[in-house]
């Protein structure tokens, strides 16, 4: 009798085991999968507005586009944000005080809540037009909190690493963890004309998510991307580079590009506007290019300059605005996505 009652204790004690290990395996199953960090390049043709949307739900917005239009770009905005879960903007980041990335603030703030207004400080430019440019964003930061930003500083996007690496001008003196190594391209740099206007002072900032980098820098010109590769890389390599300036020829340096080694570009410019045929070609020459994504074909750079149909997101002049979206995951992997043709492509993580 004593074995049959240990028999059934014993039946009892493994059941209980399975039983518990099956809730455990099902409560697994019903456990939310890690989240991505998801980033939509808005088309607002030939400006800049980039949607970050951490995993944690907390949004960056870099820039946003053109005013006017009909409340074209802050329509296209708004619909990205609504596609990708975002009520509000956690931080508005503006790079600059020029009409393709400032303008478009306000009517944005008119479809969405905007919570903290990032940028270098006041307009650098003067004089009646800069004035009424600057004055909606102006009047906007004063309702909000409003935060200065300097090269070194961080903005605190929770789940996210995103580093301000330029700013007014100026670019960091120590290098981001992992980076400082020499750059032997330094040697060949080619110095422009100093620029003066807002464009050299836009905030830059690299992102990062895991082991993923991403280089965002406005639109800073030439010899200000010179001071963050030389005579040392202090920004170290990145997965996703958006072109800088639209990907215009008065940015986008090789020591600079070639330097970061991006596997994948994305070019933000217009129909009309930026994708100097140089610079694409430039780009594409950088160690370890695999693929140049386009918002827009560029007209100036020709059917050869162009990347293939399949990572063009829009390809005529009169466009949809259509747009292209980066998922990331921690461990590095990322896809891009083509929301004209839905064409995806992933992209392991490094080693």
């Amino acid at each position: 009798m004593f074995r049959a009652r240990r028999a059934v204790c014993d039946t009892i004690s493994t059941m209980r085991v399975t039983g518990i290990a099956f809730l455990l395996l099902s409560m697994a199953t019903l456990l939310p999968a890690a989240k991505n960090l998801e980033v939509y390049f808005v088309d607002v043709e030939g400006g800049q507005a980039t949607l970050v949307v951490a995993p944690s739900g907390q949004s960056l917005l870099v820039d946003a586009g053109w005013p006017g239009y009909n409340g074209r770009d802050a329509d296209r905005i708004a619909a990205a944000a609504k596609r990708a879960g975002v009520k509000r903007i956690d931080y508005m980041l503006m790079t600059h005080y020029h009409t393709d990335h400032v303008g478009g603030v306000a009517p944005v703030a008119a479809r969405i809540p905007i919570v903290n207004y990032v940028d270098h400080g006041d307009n650098t430019e003067t004089g009646k037009s800069a004035d009424q440019l600057a004055a909606p964003y102006l009047k906007l930061r004063e309702k909000g909190t409003h935060v200065v930003v300097k090269p070194g500083d961080k903005i605190p996007i929770k789940g996210l690493d995103v580093t301000v690496v330029a700013a007014r001008g100026e670019a960091i003196a120590s290098a981001l963890p992992g980076a400082g190594g020499a750059n032997p391209l330094c040697a060949s740099f080619q110095p422009k004309q100093d620029d003066p206007s807002e464009n050299a002072k836009s905030v830059a900032v690299m992102i990062g998510f895991g082991k993923f980098r991403m280089a965002d820098f406005g639109d800073i010109t030439w010899n200000v991307e010179h001071k963050l590769v030389c005579p040392n890389n202090l920004l170290g390599g990145a997965d996703v580079y958006l072109t800088t300036h639209h990907a215009a020829n008065l940015s986008n340096p090789p020591v600079l590009v070639h330097a970061l080694r991006p596997r994948v570009a994305i070019m933000n410019s217009g129909a009309r506007k930026g994708g100097s045929p140089d610079t694409i070609q430039l780009i594409r020459e950088s160690p370890g290019m695999e693929d140049l994504w386009q918002l827009h074909y560029a007209i100036q750079a020709g059917q050869q300059g162009n990347s293939p149909d399949a990572l063009i997101a829009n390809v005529d002049e009169n466009c949809q605005g259509n747009w292209i979206r980066l998922s990331v995951e921690r461990n590095g992997a990322f896809t891009v996505y083509n929301g004209r043709n839905k064409h995806t492509k992933t992209y392991q993580a490094r080693n």
